[in-house]
């Protein structure tokens, strides 16, 4: 069983680490990238909202290492200098086991400052908040940046968001996004991106640009004028859309993989993901048969009970494979805390090797009251443990991997 955290719900509390320990929970993914956030600390001795302005690294970046690199490169965190190191010292004392939560493509500070490296739509218009994964300084960024933080001390593994494509969806301070209601097929359309890169690619995928471009607007203007429910593409740019977007993600995910592996081999490496190889956001897609190599397997949301969710971890389950899911565990942020052991127990029963509760920082003592219960509710797993590449052997559920002692 594992939980979410920031490394400032830690850093500074010196009872978080057994109060964490104290829910049976024996595994966390700290942030050790992150994106800009506004986050409530309820249990903290001294402070109780955290204000991160811009996407940054919560340890010390090497500047050795981002020499040649181009002109991406993470910044790291005002004010907190080292505070992901000391949150790890402290649970790892506490006898927790310490997986670094680090975000790829979501890096809004980055995408203002090199306006060439972010998803540009169908408009013209650029997302800044959304580098794109298609151009080879942001894949060099991105499998830099994985190296590195697998590079920390005292890691169990590592989980890297947004390793794929980003888009138009989550999140930009203060949206005002929400006039317009786009459906999936045009909210995908929305979030293509038309850079030089993308492109290049998409003539290597059998699209002429320009003509896409105008298929894309075409699609989308009966949706923003009320006049279409939702938009598509024919089928040829469409079959060539999916060849660019899949060949651009699994390329990322390659490329940043192999730089952990060569940091840190054996380290064990999940990525958040979805089973629609479209699929865009902090979960990109990730195809279930890719999803075992070259990582050790996938972190899907299942924050809420739902059909989708249970589909989506029966995708990715099999005997041995290391599937991970994300509950949620803050009613404030829609998390069902009556229902929280039940769903536990229907998500491991889809074939859940692992759960994670999110977000064990910003919960209420209520809310990890429903936590403590949902982990004593689930069963004990026999000897379980994960080989050097986070793959499992022995007993449990199918999977499941034993806590840290």
């Amino acid at each position: 069983m594992g939980g979410y955290l920031y490394p400032w719900d830690v850093d500074g509390d010196p009872a978080f680490a057994d109060r964490l320990a104290g829910l049976g929970i024996r595994r966390v993914a700290v942030a050790a990238a992150y994106h800009s956030v506004r986050a409530l600390t309820p249990h903290h001795p001294r402070h109780k909202v955290v204000t991160a302005a811009h996407a940054a690294v919560y340890y010390r970046p090497d500047p050795a290492r981002w020499e040649g690199t181009g002109r991406l490169r993470p910044v790291e965190a005002p004010g907190v200098p080292g505070s992901f190191g000391r949150a790890a010292d402290a649970l790892v004392e506490a006898g927790v086991e310490v997986y670094a939560w680090t975000v790829l493509a979501h890096a809004q500070r980055l995408g203002e400052a090199r306006p060439e490296a972010a998803v540009v739509n169908a408009y013209g218009d650029r997302y800044p908040w959304a580098l794109c994964v298609a151009n080879p300084l942001v894949q060099q960024y991105c499998a830099t940046l994985a190296a590195e933080v697998a590079g920390q001390p005292g890691l169990a593994g590592l989980e890297l968001e947004s390793c794929g494509w980003y888009g138009f969806d989550h999140l930009h301070a203060h949206d005002k996004a929400a006039g317009i209601v786009l459906p999936p097929s045009a909210r995908l359309l929305f979030s293509l991106c038309f850079c030089p890169s993308c492109r290049h690619a998409y003539r290597a995928a059998g699209a002429e640009p320009r003509a896409l471009r105008a298929a894309v607007r075409a699609a989308l203007d009966p949706v923003f004028a009320g006049a279409a429910p939702d938009a598509a593409l024919d089928a040829e740019p469409y079959a060539a859309v999916v060849r660019m977007r899949v060949a651009a993600a699994t390329r990322l995910r390659e490329l940043a993989v192999a730089a952990v592996r060569r940091e840190r081999p054996g380290l064990p490496v999940l990525l958040h993901a979805q089973p629609d190889p479209l699929g865009f956001g902090p979960s990109p897609g990730l195809d279930p048969a890719d999803a075992f190599a070259p990582a050790d397997g996938p972190v899907l949301l299942a924050t809420v009970r739902s059909a989708a969710a249970l589909a989506a971890v029966r995708a990715y389950a099999g005997p041995g494979r290391r599937v991970v899911a994300t509950v949620g565990a803050v009613e404030g942020l829609g998390g069902d805390r009556s229902d929280l052991s039940d769903w536990c127990a229907a998500l491991a029963g889809a074939g859940a090797s692992e759960l994670r509760f999110y977000h064990l920082g910003l919960a209420s003592r209520t809310d990890l009251a429903a936590v403590r219960d949902a982990v004593a509710a689930l069963p004990a797993p026999a000897q379980c443990l994960p080989d050097g590449r986070g793959r499992i052997t022995g007993g449990g559920w199918p999977g499941r991997a034993a806590p840290a002692r």
